[in-house]
């Protein structure tokens, strides 16, 4: 995706047609502006120039940004203060004019204030005076009209038109009146009470006071959305600007920008952590809140990751840094507010659609009033103010910041919360979410599984078993092989040379010890491949039946021996599951467990429904199972998760998890807690509701004050009134955005618990039955197959997908292929071996790039 800056926007009529442009150029899949940052987001192969071409036919100016960064996305932000500074030297000149007009038109004809003698009963001077004060206040804001007439004679009129047509009318009619007061007067057959009369004809005073006005309103706007983006700016000032770093043996500060990965810098309490880093030396409190949105301080030690912005509270840290610069996790949140901003709520799309129609069809509607009033028989002056009115009134600006405005703010208030938004269209989805789906290990659970029984077949020892375990799992990333190794390694068992070694995606691990192939697994798989004595069978059942985990050994096709594992429920884990039965939403718990471990957590929990004993790639058909109950919510943390969070409506990753889950989700939450997924439901629903109070408020005021400017009602609406109500309804839209701010996402006592109809009950119970059914007959997606994942870079829409899935499902031990875009990964089950110089072949050869195994799964 790249990202680009556009110039020259004042309305959503600009920000539609720029859209259409650019999604007509060959190449483009997806386009996305934001009249808010005035930035466009473009998906697809399309060159940057063939982007920009179109983007300046249209009408307007773009520059290309690249990928969105930490500091473009700062820079970007900070165009508002820039705009405002202008707009208030604007303001002042307008003013400055404006008193001395409204003196002579008001001051002096409707109050009698003095004026130099000259001008006493002079009503031709008067009125030059007022044309040539009126003229600078236009002169001024010459914006409007230059880029108002630039869209109109492009065929793509826009806010500034109006403004432009609205000023430019009333100055024209106004010149009109005052040359026939000249003329009426040199010609010497009028009289000067007649000349006078037209004197009240004038509109001088409104010419400068529409522009002026639109002025205050755009100040206030941009005041206003100034502060939309105060999230984002106060994350991005969070990271220091120098570090103290260990070169040669001393300690010297640097800036910021030198400080590479590999490096080994020194934090003392009270100074930020520069760089995202693992703590090598010392001990201390570490402030997590601008992270994590929790203000209890993390205790790090040797060994603990730190991340860049967090404070260090207590204790000196010596860290080797890991990501610096614009890869740490801080740059990556700002990154990720940025882009949000510059995304679209599918709610939006009605509005989009009338913005694209809106000022051309104002543009007839004045016409028609003008033609309605003079046919009704009323005189010149009063058609053309109300006209004019009409012209001034309408404001397209409120319909186009209705949804950016509150999706700027809403993830801005997310990020300040450790919720990170990836688009528009996630925060909407995890609002309306019917179903909540979660991955057990990591996710409800700690995730730090202990090892707790051992049983050993007749003659095998336990150390045997353990340095068999230990030989095995010390070379898998899984949290199950990650704490049967600790425990091994605590016993005293000692590793031996592995051969062969191969991790077959949920069920276990094999390779050769000492010539032997040795299997790990679950009971289930190695219960398809080995026997087991009647001792351990029983052994197992018993465990089982306590909840537990096991882990089965096997050599020469019989079981050597059984490891228990038993993994705790997170504190947060049961009131979190509680927080989205009151709001509304039913709970699926997704494990590879046995059921008895599973139900076990279930129950702990309280989850509606448990789903067990599931392969990695049967998740994604699972979510997909569920989405006929409505919008579907998957959170999970690892690389097994990726197609499951890539599957359904919206994805949540927990941040401690895998950088590949974490792109595969459309939101990050990163804290540990799915207690910031039931946030994150509030949040979406917040701004939901926000976002419709705005498009409300846009379409009421545009109902209703059009007919009134057009005198429909009787009302004879002065253009100055008008052209005040326009700068107020933008301004209303902006500081409504702004209440999202009290929003306590994560205060849960005002949620209302909601009782779930039968048919929705029903409904959901169906498809967990018919899930279960499905499963147990083997017709959901997936199989006893292995499972792999790949990375593989280039694929850049739902075509890429399709066209990688094909060529990679010809293969003959492919038996299915999931591809994703977004995450840069493919799974494939397969069957037999499988063959990675045909893979690599086969998606080279489509021209993308491949990018090895995903380690871990």
């Amino acid at each position: 995706m790249e990202r680009y800056k556009v110039f020259g926007m004042s309305c959503a009529a600009c920000q539609s047609r720029v859209e259409k442009a650019v999604s007509q150029v060959k190449g483009v899949t997806g386009c996305a502006v934001s009249l808010l940052t005035k930035s466009m987001n473009v998906e697809g192969t399309a060159s940057a120039e063939s982007v920009m071409r179109a983007v300046a036919k249209a009408g307007y100016k773009a520059e290309l940004e690249g990928k969105a960064s930490a500091s473009s996305a700062v820079q970007a932000e900070d165009g508002f203060g820039s705009e405002t500074k202008k707009l208030k030297m604007r303001l002042i000149a307008s003013v400055a004019f404006l008193v001395a007009l409204m003196y002579v038109t008001m001051g002096h004809n409707m109050l009698s204030w003095p004026v130099p003698p000259f001008f006493e009963h002079n009503h031709v001077g008067l009125a030059l005076v007022q044309s040539i004060l009126s003229a600078a206040v236009m002169i001024v804001n010459r914006k409007f009209f230059s880029s108002g007439f630039r869209s109109l004679f492009a065929g793509a009129p826009n806010m500034d038109t109006l403004v432009a047509m609205g000023s430019g009318v009333s100055f024209a009619w106004s010149i009109w009146v005052f040359l026939k007061m000249g003329a009426m007067i040199a010609s010497g057959f009028g009289n000067a009470e007649l000349a006078a009369s037209y004197h009240n004809e004038l509109y001088f005073e409104s010419a400068a006071m529409i522009p002026a006005l639109i002025t205050v309103g755009k100040l206030l706007e941009a005041i206003s959305k100034g502060r939309t983006t105060n999230a984002l700016k106060a994350l991005a000032k969070l990271q220091p600007e120098t570090a103290n770093v260990l070169r040669d043996g001393a300690e010297v500060s640097v800036r910021i920008s030198e400080l590479a990965v590999g490096d080994t810098f020194v934090v003392r309490p009270g100074e930020k952590i520069p760089a995202d880093g693992i703590v090598l030396d010392g001990s201390g409190a570490v402030d997590e809140s601008s992270m994590t949105g929790e203000s209890v301080p993390s205790d790090k030690t040797i060994g603990d990751k730190v991340s860049a912005a967090t404070i260090d509270l207590s204790g000196c840290l010596k860290c080797r840094a890991e990501r610096v610069g614009e890869d740490t996790s801080m740059s990556r949140i700002v990154r990720m507010v940025a882009d949000a901003s510059a995304t679209k709520a599918p709610i939006a799309r009605l509005a989009d659609r009338i913005s694209a129609v809106f000022v051309p069809s104002v543009l007839l509607l004045s016409l028609i009033v003008f033609g309605g009033w003079m046919i009704s028989g009323a005189q010149v002056s009063q058609a053309v103010s109300r006209a004019i009115c009409v012209l001034v009134i309408s404001c397209p600006c409120a319909l186009g910041l209705a949804t950016p405005v509150a999706i700027m703010v809403g993830s801005g208030l997310g990020a300040r919360n450790g919720i990170l938004v990836k688009t528009a269209q996630a925060l909407e989805s995890i609002g309306k979410t019917k179903v909540a789906v979660f991955d057990k290990t990591g996710t409800i659970t700690q995730g730090k599984p202990q090892m707790t029984d051992i049983a050993v077949a007749t003659g095998i020892s336990e150390m045997q078993l353990l340095e068999a375990a230990y030989s095995l799992e010390c070379k898998s990333s899984h949290p199950l092989a990650k704490a049967v190794a600790a425990e091994c390694e605590r016993r005293g068992a000692v590793a031996v040379e592995v051969e062969d070694f191969a991790e077959i995606a949920g069920c276990g691990v094999k390779g050769a010890i000492n010539g032997i192939e040795t299997i790990a697994g679950n009971r289930k798989y190695i219960g398809a491949i080995a026997s087991l004595s009647d001792e351990l069978s029983e052994c197992a059942d018993e465990l089982t039946c306590q909840g537990k985990t096991l882990m089965v050994f096997s050599q020469y096709g019989k079981c050597i021996g059984i490891i228990g594992l038993a993994d705790s429920v997170k504190p947060t884990s049961e009131a979190a599951i509680e927080s989205f039965r009151r709001l509304g939403i039913r709970t699926v718990m997704l494990t590879g467990d046995n059921a008895s471990a599973a139900n076990r957590i279930g129950e702990l929990c309280g989850v509606d429904g448990v789903v067990s004993e599931v392969m990695p790639d049967e998740k994604a058909a699972v979510v997909r199972g569920f989405q006929s109950c409505g919008i579907v919510a998957m959170t999970g943390d690892g690389i097994n998760d990726a197609p499951a969070l890539a599957s359904a409506d919206v994805g949540l990753a927990i941040g401690a998890g895998t950088d590949i889950a974490i792109d595969s989700a459309d939101i990050v939450l990163v804290g540990s807690s799915i207690e910031d997924a039931a946030a994150a439901v509030r949040l979406g629903r917040g701004t939901l509701r926000n976002i419709k109070e705005n498009l409300f408020w846009a379409f009421s005021y545009n109902a209703l004050c059009i007919p009134l400017a057009a005198g429909l009602f009787g009302l004879n609406m002065n253009p100055m009134l008008a052209a005040a109500a326009m700068s107020l309804s933008s301004v209303s839209v902006c500081l409504n955005a702004l209440r999202l701010n009290r929003l306590k996402i994560r205060n849960a006592s005002h949620d209302r618990p909601k009782r779930f109809d039968s048919r929705e009950r029903n409904g959901f119970e169906k498809v967990l039955s018919e899930i279960a059914s499905m499963r147990a007959a083997g017709k959901t997606k997936g199989g006893t197959g292995n499972m792999v994942v790949l990375k593989v870079g280039g694929m850049m829409c739902s075509h890429c997908e399709k066209t990688v899935k094909d060529a990679l499902e010809a293969l003959d031990f492919v038996e299915e292929a999931v591809a994703d875009h977004k995450s840069g990964t493919v799974s494939l089950r397969t069957s037999g071996e499988f063959d990675e110089q045909a893979v690599v072949k086969i998606i080279n050869g489509k021209g993308y790039e491949y990018g090895g195994k995903c380690e871990g799964v």
